[in-house]
């Protein structure tokens, strides 16, 4: 990483009435360029396959700045701004947004943790992201599927934030402002993560509540489409777990539960050309159980193997009606690192729904070979290989 980093002095008087007292800043410019060439099957109406360039499977390319103030005594001041971008075409990963990923400041200590204030990542993102998923919460729709109910509220707007380490526990919790007049809690996001380090192994739980707004622009959602019924809750918790079985070798596993009440997950779980849904749940309720492992074959080269199976109640199916679902995938993915900056990967993964699940892959085409609105082929497998560089 590059890093500018200056210092000041104090004035003289307060240098000669104390001792001479120099406040240590620093300036940390980083980023990520990710870029992979993908091949899928069924991914277009009537089964067509797709070759495409794509961002990668676990990083979207990035680039930020973030620093910190030592302010003496443990305390420290601090910030984070963080823009997310498409490599392939060079557009902004949000439109219209530059720092779409973070924007926050903040204090510090050594003691007694972060306080942290703006636009930042749901503490679920946190922990699920840097340590229990085996994918990280990944980009591609075959392994990301399990979030894309609480996706939009994976990085929350308005938000105060509180992360602290005491002794073996640590805590992460956020409250995100609704700004909706009249209505404190309307369009605001209450979240916390725990997590236990005991040896080996952590364990982890969260829990995360979303009131939706019916307009929720401006809220800690930040989105222009909001819930069929205002303030609709959209609830998600997890227990999930970590085990360093050698230094080379890491089990991961954990149980996701979601429920919605906004109508908005049927829509969100829908991958692109896929059919149309009539309307929305009024009450989905999915449960998501994963295993994985990562394994470092040589130290250069490290494999992570990743199972998801998801099975949804109340889930809009294509008629209209409600009923059950089934989804699972499964990936690997092999990473080989030239230095702690640049890597090369390969993935494969296949995904595969039945019941509900069938309207979230792309559709039929009708005898002419014309799209329709009808249910495709519900499965697909997908190879890709990549280029990561850090900085």
């Amino acid at each position: 990483m590059k890093k500018i980093v200056y210092s000041s002095a104090v004035g003289a008087l307060f240098a000669v009435a104390t001792s001479t007292a120099i406040a240590q800043s620093s300036v940390t410019l980083y980023g990520i360029v990710d870029e992979a060439i993908r091949y899928q099957t069924n991914a277009g109406p009537g089964g067509d396959d797709l070759v495409s360039m794509t961002s990668g499977p676990e990083t979207h390319s990035r680039w930020g700045l973030k620093g910190s103030e030592d302010l003496g005594g443990g305390w420290a001041a601090l910030f984070h701004l963080e823009n997310g971008f498409e490599a392939f075409n060079g557009e902004l990963h949000v439109p219209n947004t530059l720092f779409s990923r973070q924007a926050y400041v903040g204090l510090s200590n050594d003691k007694w943790g972060a306080l942290t204030f703006g636009l930042q990542y749901a503490p679920a993102y946190d922990t699920l992201g840097d340590i229990f998923d085996p994918l990280t919460v990944g980009n591609y729709w075959q392994n990301s599927w399990p979030y894309n109910g609480i996706g939009p509220y994976l990085e929350i707007n308005n938000a105060v934030k509180y992360k602290g380490t005491f002794y073996n526990l640590a805590i992460d919790a956020a409250y995100g402002f609704g700004n909706q007049p009249g209505a404190l809690g309307l369009g605001a996001i209450y979240a916390v993560e725990l997590t236990y380090t005991f040896g080996p192994a952590m364990l982890n739980a969260g829990y995360q509540q979303v009131s939706v707004p019916t307009a929720a622009t401006g809220s800690a959602t930040g989105m222009a489409v909001g819930s069929a019924v205002n303030g609709a809750k959209n609830t998600f918790l997890h227990i999930s777990g970590a085990y360093q079985i050698t230094h080379d070798v890491r089990l991961l596993a954990g149980w996701l539960h979601a429920q919605d009440q906004t109508g908005l997950t049927d829509v969100n779980m829908q991958q692109g050309g896929s059919p149309k849904l009539k309307g929305a749940s009024p009450n989905r309720i999915d449960d998501t159980y994963y295993i994985g492992a990562n394994w470092k074959a040589i130290p250069p080269l490290l494999f992570t193997f990743a199972y998801y199976y998801g099975h949804a109640r109340n889930a809009e199916r294509l008629d209209g009606s409600l009923g059950v679902g089934v989804n699972q995938s499964a990936t690997i993915l092999a990473e080989y690192s030239f230095s702690k900056q640049s890597e090369v990967y390969a993935i494969t993964d296949w995904a595969r729904g039945t019941g509900a699940f069938s309207a979230d892959y792309p559709g039929g085409v009708d005898s002419a070979g014309v799209p329709t609105n009808t249910v495709g082929r519900t499965n697909q497998l997908g190879v890709a290989i990549g280029l990561r560089k850090m900085f």
